[in-house]
């Protein structure tokens, strides 16, 4: 699903729904009251956000996993493998899975580290270390009281930060911000803070917020003063095509899909027809790619992404807190 427009700020629809707000917490609340956390003998290092939507986890996750393989840890991925069927615990295979069965952050990952998907966070977690892993590394599931974490990180973007404020449905939070930010190690700001997610806040993390931005990959080079057709079914995709305009792309046309749409040649032929019309490059996310056939994905340009850390000191100090290494 696509995060609709009335999460972005309060409003008549959002009071309404309130109601359905204060059970979704109470519901989330007594998981959490309920939860007994298994205790991994390896470190976790848990990625995720306050919000349903994309905040930006999975470059954060494989960012974090680089810098730990740098210093010689054979970190693996655990994640839920979001708009896949396998329930796992499955090991990502990139050559023989698809993003039917594992979802596209599990592709992803799996280029970077050893990936599990696993519905349940303590199997796929058991599963990692008996294969070896040093460390792991959850994209998601930081609502899952299930496996205890040593250390929470919350991802944010900058330019979307908490939405209106409120629970789902009336809003776009998983639980009351506060509350979250109290188990989390460092909260990660994505992009610039336009949405003022520390301003007047009391309390913050212990270690305090770090931030970072966005860096388009080496395709900008080609695709940048070109006029492009872009697409994405991810989280947010209006983040997508704001990156492709401050590239310097002229953006002819955009398609916003639902979150983890299964890409077909019904909907990739009238975007690349769109595209040849205008003498556009038809282009989309690393995300959407992996959800593209071999039959779609020909002559669709894939803009990846990597996430540039201000303070990349503060970045390694958690992971050394994490590793209990300095």
């Amino acid at each position: 699903m696509r995060a609709p427009d009335f999460w972005r700020r309060p409003g008549l629809l959002s009071t309404l729904l309130t109601p359905m707000a204060l059970a979704y917490g109470a519901a989330g609340r007594l998981r959490f009251a309920a939860g007994r956390p298994w205790r991994a003998p390896v470190p976790v290092l848990c990625v995720g956000n306050l919000v349903a939507g994309g905040a930006g986890k999975t470059p954060v996750a494989l960012s974090l996993a680089g810098r730990l393989q740098k210093r010689g840890v054979d970190v693996h991925f655990l994640t839920r493998g979001h708009g896949g069927s396998a329930a796992g615990p499955l090991a990502v295979d990139p050559r023989r899975h698809g993003s039917h069965e594992v979802g596209d952050e599990a592709l992803l990952l799996a280029r970077c580290a050893s990936t599990w998907v696993a519905r349940d966070r303590v199997l796929g977690c058991r599963a990692a270390v008996a294969a070896g892993a040093e460390a792991i590394i959850m994209d998601d599931g930081f609502q899952n009281p299930s496996l205890a974490k040593d250390v929470s990180l919350v991802v944010v973007d900058g330019g979307y930060g908490f939405g209106n404020g409120r629970l789902i449905p009336a809003g776009p939070l998983r639980e009351p911000v506060e509350i979250g930010l109290e188990r989390a190690q460092a909260l990660i700001i994505i992009g610039a803070d336009e949405s003022g997610v520390v301003d007047g806040r009391a309390a913050l993390p212990a270690h305090g917020v770090l931030r970072a931005h966005v860096k388009p990959g080496p395709e900008a080079l080609r695709l940048t003063g070109r006029p492009v057709v872009a697409f994405a079914g991810i989280g947010r995709p209006e983040k997508f095509f704001n990156t492709l305009r401050d590239m310097g792309c002229h953006v002819r046309a955009t398609h916003a899909f639902s979150d983890h749409c299964p890409f077909g040649k019904g909907e990739i032929e009238p975007l690349r027809r769109q595209a040849d019309d205008l003498g556009a490059v038809l282009v989309t996310t690393a995300k959407d790619a992996v959800r593209l056939g071999d039959d779609t994905r020909q002559g669709i340009e894939v803009l990846t992404i990597t996430i540039e850390w201000e303070d990349e000191t503060a970045v390694d100090a958690i992971l050394k807190y994490l590793m209990r290494d300095g």
